[in-house]
């Protein structure tokens, strides 16, 4: 056993916990009231934004998304976290370098100190520019490697990855289980052997999706990790991070004990407690761990999209066949770890494939992905399949964002009729559809208030 050191948390309650389990729908309101006393536990730093925080405050919480993370910074002194997908951004496919750039900049300027920056694919060419810009705004980028199983995953492999993300200029380094198939063992494999060779501090995340999470994080100390991500326990475990008053209490007297406060984690545990009341109509996720989990590697949302589409196909009866699909898909796409977009890709695909026959009906973003279009495939990709969905055509052998035209300009005169803040800018380069949407829903809110208010005064004028 390595020797210890004092542990630190990460606490994903305001990000990953509600998008885990709520589906990303914890407005604003119910998050500033207990800020003040999140900033007494003594966390090393909150993940607050990012991931799919961005795109559902546009589409379903009325709020704007920068709005948001302002208040936040506003209301917290702990250092602020994001999830960012390299160039997917915080989007579904590859974004231009100026969109990625302004995006970045902005993050920083509104309160992100740390970046933690992944690819689907663990392409580091689809990592390197956003490093750079981070690094340029003198905020902290974390690189991360997506963990997953396959043939061609192994310790060597994460090493490797590893080793070029620090060359590249990763001041940390995170490893993300988005499925919790991380097996203690393999935690610790892992972790050792970064330790041994790298020179920067290591992170782990995982889901407690198959029920060994906190034992992975256990193993991932011994063998030197530095921080870990947690959820207060009232939004904790299921498809959630392991408990933060469990690691705690686990570690306390040990060389590895965080020190952090117990008493005020029962208070923002009591708190989130209510709260998740409040959003009982998306409390979807499965109550009961999944080790099968292992065998199929999703994310958990994706179990609940499976069932729903399912369902309105009337065939709901195929999930097993879907499931047993999802493995040969991801083989024949050679071995993409599954999280966004990778997973809406290899599922929707399986899912056709068992619906419509074997890629009898290959989805647009499995074409773009066989043609290189998302980044360089961890594994060889099937040529029959390839050869069966895209013909003769070669696959792109450069960093796609290389053949992407700037977004910004084109976002501006989007936006342009709305608003010319470059907030909303990105916003409109992100999500044209949403955000043209939102801006306009929020320009109607604005002009029905200034009626109002010409209105307030007794002028003399009554309107009825």
């Amino acid at each position: 056993m390595i020797e210890g050191k004092q542990v630190k948390i990460t606490d994903t309650t305001l990000r990953d916990g509600h998008q885990s389990l709520l589906a990303t729908r914890m407005k604003i309101e119910d998050i500033l009231p207990i800020c003040s006393k999140i900033d007494e536990v003594g966390y090393y730093s909150l993940e607050v934004w990012g991931g799919a925080t961005f795109d559902t405050c546009l589409r379903f919480l009325d709020e704007d998304p920068w709005e948001r993370l302002t208040l936040l910074r506003k209301h917290l002194k702990t250092p602020l976290q994001m999830l960012l997908r390299g160039q997917n951004i915080v989007g579904y496919k590859n974004y231009p370098d100026d969109v990625l750039i302004e995006f970045i900049k902005r993050a920083f300027y509104h309160g992100i100190n740390i970046f933690r920056i992944f690819d689907a694919l663990n392409d580091v060419r689809n990592l390197s520019r956003s490093i750079e810009v981070v690094k340029q705004e003198g905020a902290h980028a974390q690189a991360t490697v997506v963990y997953t199983i396959s043939p061609v995953h192994n310790v060597s492999y994460y090493l490797k990855v590893a080793k070029i993300l620090v060359e590249t200029g990763a001041d940390s380094l995170c490893l993300k289980d988005m499925a919790g198939i991380l097996t203690p063992q393999a935690a610790f494999e892992i972790f050792k052997t970064w330790k041994e060779n790298l020179k920067v501090p290591l992170q782990v995340h995982s889901h407690y999706t198959g029920g060994f999470a906190s034992m992975s994080y256990l193993k991932a100390i011994e063998a030197g990790v530095d921080i870990i991500d947690c959820a207060i326990s009232s939004l904790a475990l299921q498809t959630s991070q392991p408990a933060t008053e469990t690691m705690v209490i686990a570690l306390k007297g040990t060389p590895y004990d965080p020190g952090l406060n117990l008493t005020v984690l029962r208070e923002i545990a009591a708190y989130f407690q209510e709260v998740r009341k409040h959003y009982a109509e998306f409390d979807l996720a499965t109550k009961n761990i999944d080790p099968n989990v292992i065998l199929y590697q999703l994310p958990g949302g994706m179990i609940s999209n499976f069932i729903s589409q399912l369902t309105q196909q009337n065939a709901l009866d195929k999930l097993p066949e879907v499931l047993a699909e999802l493995p040969r898909v991801r083989e024949d796409l050679g071995y993409p770890p599954l999280v966004t977009p990778t997973s809406q890709i290899v599922g929707t695909q399986a899912l056709f494939n068992v619906l419509f026959g074997r890629y009898k009906m290959p989805s647009t973003e499995t074409k773009q992905y066989l043609r290189g279009y998302y980044g360089l495939p961890p594994g060889l990709v099937n040529e029959k399949i390839r050869q069966m969905v895209i013909g003769n055509e070669k696959p792109i052998t450069c960093r796609p964002a290389d053949l992407l035209p700037p977004g910004m300009e084109k976002a501006r005169e989007e936006a342009a009729p709305y608003n010319d803040k470059i907030e909303d800018v990105i916003s409109v380069a992100l999500f044209p559809q949403a955000a043209i949407c939102f801006l306009k829903e929020q320009q109607a809110k604005k002009t029905s208030l200034n009626f109002d208010s010409l209105c307030s005064e007794d002028d003399g004028i009554h309107y009825i």
